[in-house]
């Protein structure tokens, strides 16, 4: 968490909330909703009476800034202390009930610099997990605070490790932050940055304080971060081969989609080393990216197809850090899923959330040529399911797998799963069988934990996107020759039934599953599992972990980070909604800790190349002696699909003391081009902090 007090550079506001009802009235944008979504192909009620098909006032509202005081910690007799204060705006004003008061920074005679500190006394020890900070009201924006820190004491005095951390949007809306519970009597909040960067303000109208009688988890199932907090709902993340910072992004606005006219997508860049999230809006690709189509190409640059922006296709590249334009699609799509293939082609097929209803068929896109190629044979038919919502739905979110021969494995979410080829400009599609006596799994997850074996964990879903139970199954899925049917093992099913949960590979081969509800209902966080499981595929059980603070259901993200923990963040976008979740958690397994608590030692990979071959040969070293060895390849996902993550486990030959020789796997269907993690780890199944090594095409 080093690098806190840093300052952010300028970067252009962020749109505002916008609450379901101003959705329907058309506050975005100066077309009419209904003529914008047939535009783009979406439902025709959307934006006058859905939202993504979900009815607008099904969707629950926002808590006014009233009701968010209301349902807080009486501040009877607490004080609130500042470095700082206008004469006429003390810190005393936060605690004070009135929305038409605040505190305010020095600004006359002098600008007092940042960073400002706010300290509020309670008096008195409260178990407490989160804290609503709401700015000025008074439609001025001087001193709306940005990046930010929070702190809890018991003296006043020894204030420790933040309890979060992060940059909150540039809007007068209400900014809660939710943490793990902690006993404290005093909260510092201190302001890092002005967030339009208007200069060295700091202001707040009301800062809220909130108890629980939840007590945080113990050691032994893992532990949860200080929160991460986001000036936007984190719908998609990608990780960036060459910083290690996460990318995260939502849509044109920073909490919603609805009503978009397609030219810009909100972005922040977490940066783990330093704690600093900064922001981006991304205007010159003309791309709105949410709902996109998402994979990591062979060079490690993210390819966003479709989406809002239905037949658009645009480029990140980590390295030069900048999004481009590239060819767009010869179908217009949302809600599709990509993969990069053996060859470092990229395949896509359904998404008829956007671009108009049906016929989504497969496509292939050439990252080097610029190219797309439209598959004659490659039906996407045969992967429907049978949502009760018919094509909108039917062929969203695809579970697709690169496999050997450039083949493409569909293991769901139907039923009935396929192989679809890629070559040349037919393509093709053959049966593969059915994933037992599982039903349709829609927003379930499938995870490929072992690819060397051909293994896919597949689990959870619904038989519908919405408005129906998931379930709780469990199979394992081998892949063999591509074009042959699979086999498919039912398992002992999940604890805990789950639809939108998210599902991560790590490195020990277990399966880290987050998330998720019972009854599918988008923008809602009725029936959340709190609970995380893991499944370990030596014994196929699920074991329960501890207890996540924050739903994460429809839109939420997660993904392996390079020092073995996992994010998990986000859910909602929704405007002014109550279940928009700006933030993000990062889970420390229990691999990372000793039996006392304390952090278990780490493992040091010491040499490393940058690139290894397809067929080749590995050598590594380490600090110490390692028992395994293992590539996963870095990782991308929204809307629960990430088909870039699979795990390669890796048997040396030979090894001289601590340096090892390890074969590499021959077959780029199995170990796909682009950028991996490298981990190892020891006896104590204690993983070393990832080296990243390359993988070119053959």
């Amino acid at each position: 968490m080093l690098g806190l007090l840093a300052l952010l550079s300028a970067s252009a506001p962020f749109a505002d909330a916008i609450s379901p009802a101003a959705i329907a009235a058309g506050v975005q944008g100066a077309k009419n909703p209904a003529v914008q979504a047939q535009q783009n192909g979406h439902l025709n009620t959307e934006g006058i009476t859905t939202l993504d098909g979900i009815a607008l006032d099904a969707i629950p509202e926002g808590r006014s800034a009233e009701a968010v005081m209301s349902a807080a910690i009486t501040p009877a007799s607490w004080t609130a202390t500042a470095d700082s204060f206008q004469a006429g705006n003390p810190p005393s004003n936060v605690l004070d009930g009135n929305t038409n008061t605040f505190w305010h920074s020095e600004y006359s005679p002098v600008n007092a610099a940042l960073p400002h500190r706010l300290t509020i006394d309670m008096k008195q020890s409260y178990l407490i997990n989160s804290v609503a900070y709401i700015p000025r009201q008074d439609g001025q924006s001087n001193g709306n605070v940005g990046q930010h820190q929070i702190q809890t004491s018991q003296d006043g005095v020894n204030f420790g490790t933040p309890v979060a951390f992060g940059t909150y949007q540039d809007s007068s809306s209400t900014k809660t932050t939710i943490f793990e519970a902690t006993n404290a009597r005093y909260v510092r909040f201190t302001a890092l940055t002005e967030a339009g960067n208007r200069g060295p303000f700091t202001s707040c109208s009301s800062f809220n304080i909130f108890q629980t009688t939840t007590a945080a988890p113990s050691h032994g199932v893992g532990e949860w971060s200080p929160t991460i907090d986001f000036p936007l709902v984190p719908v998609s993340m990608a990780m960036e081969h060459d910083s290690g910072n996460l990318l995260v992004w939502s849509s044109y606005a920073a909490s919603t989609f609805g009503g978009s006219t397609g030219g810009n997508t909100l972005t922040a860049t977490y940066n783990p080393a330093t704690g600093i999230v900064s922001q981006r809006n991304v205007q010159n690709t003309q791309h709105d990216m949410f709902c996109e189509g998402l994979a990591i190409d062979a060079t490690g640059r993210f390819i966003a197809t479709g989406g809002n922006s239905a037949a658009k296709t645009s480029i990140y590249s980590p390295r030069y850090d900048a999004w481009t334009a590239a060819s767009p699609m010869h179908i217009s799509r949302g809600y599709q899923s990509a993969v990069t293939l053996a060859n470092g082609n990229m395949f896509t097929i359904g998404g008829s959330w956007s671009g108009g209803q049906g016929g989504k068929n497969g496509e292939v896109f050439n990252p080097s040529t610029n190219v797309w190629t439209l598959l004659t044979d490659s039906s996407v038919t045969p992967m429907l399911t049978a949502d009760a919502q018919g094509i909108f739905r039917s062929d969203n979110h695809g579970w697709l797998f690169a496999w050997k021969g450039n083949a493409v494995f569909q293991a769901g979410p139907s039923k009935y799963m396929h192989w679809y080829g890629t070559l040349g400009t037919g393509g093709g599609v053959s049966y593969a069988g059915q994933r037992g006596d599982d039903g349709d799994a829609m927003c379930g997850n499938a995870v490929m934990y072992d690819a060397v074996a051909g293994k896919i964990l597949a689990v959870g879903g619904a038989t519908s996107y919405q408005n129906v139970d998931s379930t709780a199954n469990a199979n394992i899925i081998t892949l063999g020759t591509s074009f042959t049917t699979v086999t498919t093992q039912k398992i002992n099913p999940m604890w805990y039934q789950r639809i939108f949960a998210n599902a991560v590979v790590l490195p020990n081969g277990k399966v880290f599953i987050t998330g998720g509800q019972v009854y599918g209902q988008p923008f809602s966080d009725d029936t959340s599992q709190l609970i995380p499981e893991i499944w370990d595929p030596k014994t196929t059980n699920f074991v329960k972990l501890a207890s996540q603070t924050v739903p994460r259901n429809y839109h939420s993200t997660a993904l392996l980070l390079p020092d073995a923990t996992v994010i998990s963040g986000g859910g909602g976008l929704c405007g002014a909604c109550a279940t928009n979740h700006y933030d993000a958690q990062i889970y420390s397994p229990s691999y990372l800790f000793n039996a006392d608590g304390s952090r278990a030692t780490r493992p040091v990979i010491t040499n490393t190349p940058d690139t290894i071959n397809i067929g080749g040969t590995l050598t590594v070293t380490a600090n110490s002696a390692i028992a395994a060895w293992t590539l996963i390849r870095i990782g991308s996902t929204t809307h629960t699909v990430n088909t870039d993550q699979r795990r390669i486990p890796l048997t040396p030959s030979g090894n001289n003391g601590n340096t090892y020789t390890i074969p590499l796997p021959k077959d780029a269907g199995i170990m796909t081009p682009g950028y991996y993690y490298l981990f190892a780890s020891n006896a104590a199944g204690v993983p070393s902090i990832a080296k990243y090594v390359w993988v070119p095409i053959p």
